[in-house]
């Protein structure tokens, strides 16, 4: 892929009220238009690489200020995107940044497509493609779980094991074609059985990282975890306390919850949006109605259930109707109201729900939220997961798809090898296995691969 050419602008940090603002500029023009519309302080300003200098941004026919900035000039290729860089300090508001970012554009720049920055990084060399997917988790990592995923795939270390494999390959292949190519030199059957052995190897590498996929796409990603249950059964003050913040009006009036309240939970590095809904059962009224309705939309969307039950008073036949509603649905169930006497059986709430986790728990006193959150964490995740910069964790569908297939094609390059067949279809799947890898690290991705990667970035990114 060839570098994309032009100088290009865009804002860096987000829109509203702040004390900084930033516009940036990458590209051959970025110095000639930062001269062009900065004055410093104390003249002359030779802007020296990578220091930073204090005076205004002006208009350049008329010299008046906009404003009062620092700027640094960045020079390549010790850059993001090796290109030239700017960047000007700006007061952070709204109508300064689109005004020095307006003048900036005057004077020849174009505005940045988003994630055009980390994709001239790419294009440049700077990143593989894994590093510039880890820009984006950064931004929107929620917990230092994911935080720490995303650092171990912006550090390289995704990529560096994948080399790893891939130099691996290139040597056996190279061996297999020196002798199809020279096929008067005979291959030992010792040398069949150590290239056997050593694929055999790569892929029970490769299926650890596949098998890490599950967690590292809930770590990084997160879950949907709808609350639900009839009407004052607690499920408000289970948010609430969950949350440790009077998020939702909790009252005794039934039908309090009329719309879905959404907020983040970090349980034990998990990103977990809780949802807060309407209580299910039969009404009349129409605001209540639509409030059942989305409950239902959210329930179908949802990737986790907690099951709210009141444990005070016996299973109904609204309660009933919500089971079946919820029966193919992961999920973990609540007896609540813990304080009050009991008149659920647990026993036989355990037997009926064999496969989900079953919680008693006063919402009103704080009691049991703890193995409750231990309850969602353990559905999730079902085995020990060691978050560490050593411990490659598979976090990206992407990058799953990509070993699958480069796992399949050692597969049938040993199936081959066992039936004895020809070199040239051993060699065909390593190249294979190598096509795949290369496509992981972007060596080989189709341009929309590239694309659809890059949409996915804020604009000045």
């Amino acid at each position: 892929m060839a570098t994309e050419e032009g100088t290009i602008a865009a804002i860096s940090t987000p829109f509203g009220e702040s004390g900084i603002g930033i516009v940036r500029m990458s590209g051959p023009l970025a110095e000639a238009i930062a001269r062009k519309l900065f004055k410093a302080k104390k003249e002359p300003a030779d802007l020296i690489s990578h220091h930073l200098y204090y005076g205004e941004i002006v208009y350049p026919q008329t010299r008046e200020p906009i404003d009062e900035v620092l700027i640094v000039l960045m020079k390549a290729p010790k850059t993001y995107t090796r290109q030239d860089i700017v960047e000007i300090h700006c007061h952070g508001g709204y109508l300064i940044l689109q005004k020095v970012l307006e003048l900036v554009l005057s004077q020849g720049a174009r505005m940045a497509h988003p994630g055009e920055f980390t994709r001239r990084a790419f294009l440049n060399g700077r990143i593989d493609l894994t590093q510039a997917e880890a820009v984006i988790d950064l931004i929107r990592a929620k917990t230092m779980a994911s935080l720490e995923i995303a650092n171990q795939q912006r550090r390289g270390t995704l990529f560096r094991e994948m080399v790893s494999l891939k130099e691996r390959l290139v040597d056996r292949l190279a061996l297999i074609e020196a002798h199809i190519d020279f096929p008067e030199e005979e291959i030992e059957p010792v040398s069949l059985l150590e290239l056997q052995g050593d694929l055999m190897v790569m892929v029970q590498k490769m299926e650890e990282w596949i098998a890490s996929h599950e967690e590292g796409k809930i770590f990084r990603e997160g879950i949907r975890c709808a609350i639900i249950g009839k009407t004052n059964v607690g499920k408000s003050s289970l948010l609430n306390v969950l949350l440790k913040q009077e998020r939702a009006i909790v009252t005794s009036v039934p039908g309090t919850t009329r719309d879905v309240i959404e907020e983040i939970l970090n349980i034990q590095g998990v990103p977990v949006k809780l949802m807060d809904t309407a209580g299910l059962r039969k009404t009349v009224d129409t605001i209540e109605q639509e409030g059942v309705r989305r409950t239902k939309e959210r329930v179908e969307d949802s990737d986790l259930v907690l099951l709210v039950l009141d444990g005070s008073r016996e299973l109904d036949e609204d309660d009933q109707e919500i089971l079946k509603k919820i029966d193919k649905k992961k999920k973990v169930v609540v007896l609540n109201k813990k304080d009050l006497p009991l008149k659920v059986p647990i026993e036989d709430l355990k037997r009926s729900f064999s496969d989900s986790p079953v919680v008693h728990i006063s919402a009103l006193n704080n009691e049991g939220v703890e193995d409750l959150k231990a309850a969602i964490y353990s559905t999730l995740i079902h085995r020990n997961v060691r978050i560490s910069p050593d411990h490659l964790i598979v976090a990206n569908v992407r990058h799953k798809m990509a070993l699958s297939q480069a796992k399949d094609s050692l597969l049938n390059a040993i199936k081959e090898l066992e039936e004895g067949n020809s070199l040239e279809f051993i060699a065909f799947e390593i190249r294979s296995a190598l096509e795949a890898l290369g496509e992981l690290v972007g060596e080989t991705a189709a341009e929309e691969v590239v694309n659809r990667i890059f949409e996915q970035f804020c604009i000045g990114k």
